[in-house]
């Protein structure tokens, strides 16, 4: 959980920063072609990543093929960035873009899996998990720097290297335990199995929007961009931890009002927009555990659906 955890900063903050790096380079256009591109790949193809995931027997193979698909696009773009004929062209900041949004899907589906499978879905591992990518991104959104670049892809290798090292019968074991009980939840009808899963991805849809509505029309400075990946990231720790002591609909119920209050009154002061982060934030470990709840065995798919359903909501919120 803790390798996961780090990689996950690590792999969100070596795709901001690599494609920020290259934005001196290209018009506003294609900018926005290459943003439509890495989000759609990263995000959107989770679902069928998810599906491959759970029919993979050697987990590992998957953040393998992303370590491979991520260097590939850090590579490219250090190309891009030293040939100035590949300056001239969207074509290959596209393919660094895809590069880097399929090795982003690739590993999130890997580790918000191995996750719930290896700590039993539990809510307090998947809400550490889920919380240090908003970091990454504003690490290397800030930072942005060749140098930062090259460190975060030398200790994504050298972490990939430490989760194979250690993918040994614990992880089969708790495999093995999540083959046995998935007839328990298999035995549900498909329909209310649907309509369960439809309802936690509006929600991630509306809590995306609403979440990147919340911050809309302000000014934002490196400090402010830091301090809201901060309230990020531990308003996802806080809610599994919150969820796990209290009980996820004691606990929810008034996170969810409080989340449209601060929503309603946002501009009145920058104390009530940040709680409202936090409180957004919250439920997020929570829609993760009911899904895999819902899909149990079938962890990657449920990581998948949860992921995809965030780009309507965000794209929303932005167009």
């Amino acid at each position: 959980m803790i390798a996961g955890s780090l990689l996950h900063f690590l792999v969100d903050g070596v795709c901001i920063c690599c494609l920020y790096l290259m934005v001196p380079y290209f018009s506003g256009a294609q900018l926005v072609s290459i943003f439509l591109t890495y989000n759609i790949l990263a995000f959107m193809t989770q679902p069928f990543t998810g599906l491959c995931a759970d029919r993979l027997r050697v987990k590992w193979y998957l953040l393998f093929v992303a370590d491979i698909l991520l260097v590939s696009g850090v590579v490219l773009a250090a190309c891009v960035h030293d040939i100035p004929c590949l300056q001239t062209t969207s074509v290959s900041m596209l393919l660094v873009a895809s590069l880097l949004g399929m090795g982003n899907s690739c590993f999130h589906v890997w580790g918000g899996r191995q996750t719930a499978v290896q700590t039993r879905n539990d809510l307090r591992a998947l809400g550490v998990f889920v919380s240090t990518g908003v970091l990454g991104l504003s690490v290397g959104l800030v930072f942005c720097s060749w140098i930062l670049l090259i460190f975060f892809i030398f200790f994504i290798c050298l972490l990939s290297m430490v989760c194979w090292r250690y993918e040994t019968r614990e992880t089969f074991h708790a495999e093995r335990t999540g083959e046995e009980e998935k007839s328990v939840s298999s035995r549900w009808p498909s329909h209310w199995m649907g309509a369960a899963m439809t309802v936690l991805i509006v929600f991630v849809m509306l809590r995306s929007y609403s979440g990147e509505a919340i911050t809309q029309g302000l000014t934002k400075t490196h400090a402010l961009v830091l301090a809201l990946a901060v309230v990020s990231m531990a308003g996802k720790m806080c809610g599994g931890w919150l969820a796990r002591r209290c009980g996820i609909v004691r606990s929810m119920l008034p996170v969810v009002l409080i989340a449209i209050v601060c929503f309603v009154f946002r501009a009145s002061s920058m104390a009530i927009l940040l709680a409202g982060v936090f409180a957004i934030n919250l439920t997020m470990p929570v829609t993760l555990y009911l899904a895999n709840v819902v899909l149990k065995g079938k962890e990657g798919l449920a990581f998948g659906l949860l992921a995809a359903a965030l780009i309507p909501g965000y794209l929303l919120a932005i167009f």
